[in-house]
């Protein structure tokens, strides 16, 4: 479990299916996007519940029931707001490009891979890895010199923060690390410097996650000529098995590029170049695939099974041009999704045509959802509008 939250769209979820019907029947709210540099405090908010450990044969391995929404989910409403220039860098340093941003376990705090002014920290002194507060002040950060480019990002109930280093050379890279809150280096998959298929090996690493019973999960590839596939290791960083290969069926992956648990102990992987989320067990069994959240480069569910997935690459060139790109908010439970951020900026023939809006995403415990951006190189907060 990733924390408890007392917000709005908590009052709104109630165990059962009629929660989801009452979630369904709400006044449509108009589907602007408005944006402020204002910053917005958070109200207070209790603590992030440690998970209980669930093991891959107490998960209910039915797949689960998706709502038929067929075509683009586009014309949702937007409940949202959009807060530009929330977190603040120190005296000079400005923002490079990150695609991994995390919640601490007190819910408040919020944590961030930003790939030190540029889109790369090669040849760099600076911290790579960042904590700010929850008026976005940056009071913590660590990591110069250890990674060539920061992409995947976890942090766990126990406090570790988990990044992968998805390219090599100079002796790093290709590897998952584990942090103290502190930055000291824990643990460390995967060979540096090298790639390899094997299980002591990682090509492009792009996202991990814990599981309920603390294996560990590394989505494993980034395109082009290298891996495809799921690699589980156990909570000690033993190596248990692997499962993937490119392609489009069942099992098989484009880019496994984002990663995320929902409560029933499945595993979520945002299969971004095949346009679509798979669901799996623990042990690697397939379960279901989703298309309606649309092209997901980041994936998050919260405690209540609320999934938040955000699309930074729809456009014609890559044969998605239909739908928009944005952030996709709906139910892990039953796959419908409720409400949509689009993205402002243009997907065909823009600057950022390349990837825009965010990669990674995150929502702390008073329900803000947090985009990190590797296009337009920033973090933006989303806070809920009054009903």
């Amino acid at each position: 479990m990733r924390y408890a939250r007392n917000t709005l769209l908590t009052g709104l979820i109630v165990m059962g299916a009629l929660s989801w019907s009452c979630v369904r029947n709400l006044p449509p709210v108009a589907p602007q996007s408005t944006e402020t540099t204002v910053n917005t405090a958070p109200a207070e908010t209790p603590d992030r519940v440690p998970a209980g450990a669930v093991s891959s044969a107490q998960v209910d391995n039915s797949p689960p029931t998706a709502v038929s929404q067929t075509g683009p989910t586009n014309d949702l409403p937007n409940p949202y707001t959009t807060i530009v220039g929330w977190a603040k860098m120190p005296g000079s340093r400005t923002w490079g490009s990150t695609s991994a941003v995390d919640i601490d376990p007190d819910g408040k705090h919020i944590w961030v891979a930003e790939r030190c002014e540029a889109n790369a920290c090669e040849g760099s002194t600076l911290d790579p890895v960042l904590k700010f507060d929850e008026s976005g002040h940056l009071i913590n950060s660590f990591g110069a010199g250890l990674m060539n480019w920061p992409h995947g990002f976890y942090v766990h109930d126990d406090g570790s923060v988990w990044v992968t280093d998805a390219r090599g050379g100079d002796g790093k890279g290709h590897q998952v690390h584990k942090f103290s809150p502190n930055g000291d280096l824990l643990l460390s998959l995967g060979t540096a410097g090298v790639a390899g298929t094997d299980g002591s090996h990682f090509n492009q690493p792009s996202d991990v996650v814990v599981g309920p019973d603390g294996s560990i999960y590394v989505g494993d590839g980034h395109g082009g000529e290298s891996n495809a596939r799921i690699v589980k290791f156990d909570a000690a960083g033993n190596f248990v098995k692997a499962w993937g290969e490119p392609g489009t069926a069942p099992g098989q992956f484009g880019v496994p590029h984002g990663l995320a648990f929902d409560s029933q102990g499945r595993l979520f992987v945002a299969d971004r170049s095949n346009n679509r989320i798979q669901i799996f067990d623990q042990d690697g069994n397939f379960l279901e695939e989703w298309h309606q959240f649309s092209r997901l480069s980041g994936i998050f569910i919260d405690d209540d099974d609320m999934l938040f997935g955000t699309d930074s690459e729809s456009n014609h060139r890559r044969g998605n041009g239909e739908w928009r790109r944005g952030m996709r908010v709906g139910s892990a439970r039953t796959g419908e999704v409720l409400y949509f951020i689009p993205d402002p900026a243009d997907p065909n023939d823009g600057p950022l045509r390349g990837t825009s809006f965010s990669e990674g995403v995150a929502v702390d415990a008073a329900g803000n959802i947090y985009g990190a951006e590797v296009g337009p190189k920033g973090l933006k907060k989303y806070v809920r509008r009054e009903q």
